[in-house]
């Protein structure tokens, strides 16, 4: 298989989630003969944070703007067995004018489909095609549940399919040699306006409870009037190469949900994925479509508030050794990035046979506003 994504930026996983996924599905790509042709736009805010360039299964194109590269652009559409472009992808109006004429399957991936539907709201989200959905072959998201009508219904997609978060179980493993633990609890992910109850509820009041022990908190865009615990240990970017490490640092991984995703439900993170491969015992907020993913108190644990917090750090080392181990085995059996190499062939099969789907008119503008 061989793609071609128009995105947001993998060579930084600095206040990105998307570039840990696409560097997953670019190994579990090139292991089976694949390649990911990935076009990022060069943005000083990644250029100085990029941590990775050289990527298995993955030719990366970095671009100064739209005109330079849009005839290489082109060709690399025409040669490709699916196209897409990704929601935050920083031309992807442009993008998706061109895949939509020239690819043999154009696809749309929404990697922040709360986000974008959220928009629609107000003002739409820039990263949006200038005929919404419409037209494309396929549009995958990263979140299910209500999510999947509401692309149809409000911006016309066509076909919708969920392609879910994933992890490199090459890179996300127990820590070797890891010492003892040293934190309570740690908790990995950028700072957003919408977790920031939570975040306080779930992690801030437990540290706060518990002052003489020590809490981590990994995570860029956090604002500097924050007022964190002074038992909080803040990293402001933590490269995907030490994430084991610093999930083997806490008893206890948080998982907090941004609100606009919660509201939506079936909205597992990537970094949910890549705490359970690592063996971590899991704390996560609560959301619709949670139990599909992990089995409440075997292979997660659920807070509603920072008293569920404070029990789940109460259980002794076996118990969330026990729900670490379980949670990895159910990582590795259905949430690998393998596992959705192979959901997405199997819909690239599906797109193909029902191919007279497809529009044969030209798409109308989609109303947004």
């Amino acid at each position: 298989m061989r793609l071609v994504v128009f995105g947001l930026a993998v060579s930084s996983s600095w206040g990105n989630g998307h570039a840990t996924l696409w560097r997953g599905l670019g190994r579990a790509l090139e292991q089976v003969g694949g390649e990911i042709v990935f076009f990022e736009r060069n943005q000083s805010f990644y250029a100085g944070t990029r941590d990775a360039t050289e990527l298995p299964g993955i030719r990366l194109i970095i671009y100064e703007d739209w005109a330079q590269v849009s005839q290489q652009a082109t060709v690399a559409i025409r040669a490709a067995d699916l196209a897409l472009v990704t929601s935050y992808c920083p031309d992807g109006p442009d993008a998706a004018d061109l895949v939509r004429e020239y690819a043999g399957v154009a696809g749309y991936y929404d990697m922040d489909t709360p986000v974008t539907l959220a928009s629609l709201r107000g003002t739409p989200a820039p990263y949006l095609p200038r005929l919404g959905l419409r037209g494309f072959d396929l549009v995958l998201s990263y979140t299910g549940g209500q999510a999947i009508a509401r692309l149809a219904s409000e911006l016309g997609a066509m076909r919708v399919r969920t392609l879910f978060g994933s992890v490199d179980p090459e890179r996300y493993r127990p820590a070797s040699g890891a010492a003892r633990p040293s934190a309570a609890l740690g908790h990995l992910g950028t700072y957003a306006e919408d977790r920031h109850a939570a975040l306080d509820e779930l992690f801030l009041t437990p540290a706060r409870r518990l002052p003489n022990e020590a809490f981590l908190l990994g995570g860029a865009q956090y604002p500097s009037d924050l007022n964190l615990p002074p038992n909080v240990c803040h990293f402001s970017h933590v490269a995907p190469g030490d994430h084991p490490a610093f999930y083997a640092a806490a008893r206890l991984t948080l998982n907090v949900t941004r609100g606009v995703m919660k509201s939506m439900g079936f909205c597992p993170s990537g970094r949910l994925f890549e705490a359970a491969a690592c063996g971590s015992a899991i704390v996560s907020d609560d959301w619709e479509g949670l139990g599909t993913f992990f089995t409440p108190d075997e292979e997660i644990l659920i807070a509603h508030g920072a008293d569920d917090v404070m029990a789940a750090l109460a259980l002794g080392p076996t118990a969330l050794a026990r729900i670490g181990t379980r949670a990895r085995e159910r990582v590795l059996a259905e949430h690998t990035a393998t596992h959705r190499v192979r959901e997405l062939d199997a819909i690239l099969d599906e797109v193909h046979r029902e191919r007279p789907l497809s529009s044969t008119t030209p798409p109308r503008k989609v109303q947004t506003a």
